[in-house]
């Protein structure tokens, strides 16, 4: 009997592909893939000849049978459009298949976009919830950030360049401002990670069109308060300095937001002006 193996390749940089994924794609009868002409030019750079069929969203039921009857005679890979299969993709309905119809299941592992953004957000990694994609509709989206404000997990989403303003601005009215880091175009030439609050994000995303697609790291609930890094104080203070306010009222404010005293605001304001 056949073996499913679910093979981790490249979210990016094709150096990323392990020995043993490229063993596994080279020996197993055939392989299933999310993408056909995505996964064709993978295995063309490695001079793989395994042959290709299509499992994807449109095709899940459909194709169920016919790579049962395959692991009849022989293994089979499953990949995705690229990092770990089955993660937010279609991959689920052919692994529960396979385990029930008694062939096993064997991952190979390798890169995955949520766990290599986590390790380097520099938000606590030791207890995380990945949510995938957040829903398209402005209610949905609110709801189920409403349903995981309380959670003190590290949360984890992905979201697309025509949403991700909108779903910062979501999360800042209903979580208030916290830290979180967004990684884009990881492991390629351009990789990102801005690393501040979800008010700088909102910010910096808005000055810059978004491209490639987001994984967002988001900290989770915290009964203290969000301590602003001393960058983030002075270049509110210069912002604020900027609209001619009195000194005062800047110190004021900004202690407000930040979780500085007001003291310390004022020093730091006493500096730059």
């Amino acid at each position: 009997m056949g073996t499913l193996y679910l093979v981790a390749t490249p979210i990016g940089n094709l150096e990323d592909i392990s020995a043993r994924a490229l063993r596994i794609l080279n020996q197993v009868g055939i392989i299933a893939a999310e993408d056909t002409r995505r996964t064709g030019k993978l295995l063309k750079h490695f001079n793989i000849q395994t042959k290709l069929t299509s499992y994807h969203e449109y095709n899940k039921i459909s194709k169920i049978d016919t790579i049962l009857e395959t692991l009849c005679e022989t293994d089979v890979a499953l990949v995705s459009d690229a990092g770990t299969p089955v993660l937010n993709d279609p991959g689920f309905n052919l692994v529960r298949a396979v385990l029930d119809a008694g062939y096993e299941v064997s991952p190979i592992p390798g890169p995955s976009a949520p766990v290599s953004a986590l390790v380097a957000s520099g938000i606590p990694c030791d207890s995380y919830l990945y949510l995938g994609y957040l829903p398209r509709k402005a209610n949905d989206r609110q709801l189920l950030l409403e349903e995981v404000g309380d959670i003190t997990h590290t949360l984890i989403f992905l979201e697309t360049p025509k949403r991700i303003l909108s779903s910062l601005n979501a999360m800042l009215a209903v979580m208030g401002d916290r830290n979180i880091a967004i990684a884009r175009e990881m492991t390629k030439m351009h990789e990102e990670i801005y690393r501040g609050t979800i008010a700088g994000a909102i910010q910096h995303f808005s000055t810059k069109t978004p491209r490639g697609e987001f994984t967002i790291i988001l900290a989770g609930n915290d009964a203290s308060p969000l301590i602003w890094s001393a960058d983030q104080v002075e270049a509110e203070l210069i912002n604020q300095i900027g609209k001619g306010e009195p000194a005062a009222a800047i110190a004021k404010q900004v202690a407000g937001v930040s979780g500085w005293s007001r003291r310390d605001v004022y020093d730091l304001l006493n500096s730059l002006i």
